[in-house]
């Protein structure tokens, strides 16, 4: 195994150029993705095998988020800042050590998942179309009032998670091609104060039950 500078010269020969922001923090991290993917087994019964989510939402889609926003919140899993019974267990130094965050969150932003099945011709194989369309994510449209959601995201939202939902690195999270079902139980919890937020007077509390529809609404549409 590769490890150390000589990772860092392969990965320097090996990827293009323009490399990207989080390329180059893999580098400074010396984080190593195929230790990830062995990782990852763990976390794919909830989080499906293509980091798709699964539990019909209830898990979040973890495919691509971005290496900094995911390596902060398993260290906040782990220091128990953020409570999520369900992770406690995988979150122990035993089971994830600082280094094994470092390879998982490379590898999982790695994952792609395409919002369309790709035009494959007739005459394709059954079984790769299959392989393929596990890699298709489309969220389905929610229910509520989506231009009044995108006002209030513009308003609201936007400067922190970005004016497409891609995120801000690296505590405010992507919302864009999220599940719904998962949304809106962190809508609930921060409302419940289950999980915390930077500013819940100004943003969160004063949310209305339709104020959250409609943001579900505008936020499923986001990948589309």
């Amino acid at each position: 195994m590769v490890r150390g500078w000589a990772l860092a010269v392969l990965l320097a020969l090996t990827w293009p150029l323009d490399a990207t922001a989080e390329n180059q923090a893999y580098i400074e991290d010396e984080a190593y993705i195929e230790d990830g993917k062995d990782i990852y087994v763990v976390c794919a019964p909830c989080h499906g095998p293509e980091g798709q989510g699964g539990g019909g939402g209830d898990y979040p889609r973890l495919a691509g988020m971005p290496y900094e926003y995911l390596k902060s919140q398993l260290r906040a899993f782990k220091a128990r800042e953020r409570i999520n019974i369900p992770m406690f267990p995988f979150t122990v130094e035993r089971e994830l050590t600082d280094q094994d965050i470092l390879d998982v969150s490379a590898y999982i932003t790695e994952m792609e998942l395409q919002t369309r099945l790709a035009d494959m011709g007739e005459h394709v194989d059954g079984y790769v179309r299959l392989l393929a369309a596990k890699k298709v994510l489309q969220i389905p449209r929610a229910p509520g009032d989506v231009e009044a959601g995108k006002a209030l995201y513009d308003e609201a939202c936007a400067r922190c998670h970005g004016a497409n939902g891609e995120g801000r690195l690296p505590h405010d999270p992507p919302l864009a091609g999220q599940h719904t079902k998962y949304l809106k139980k962190q809508f609930t919890d921060m409302l419940g104060d289950e999980r915390l937020h930077p500013r819940p007077g100004k943003l969160i509390e004063p949310l209305s039950a339709d104020d959250v529809q409609n943001l579900l609404a505008y936020f499923s549409i986001l990948d589309d």
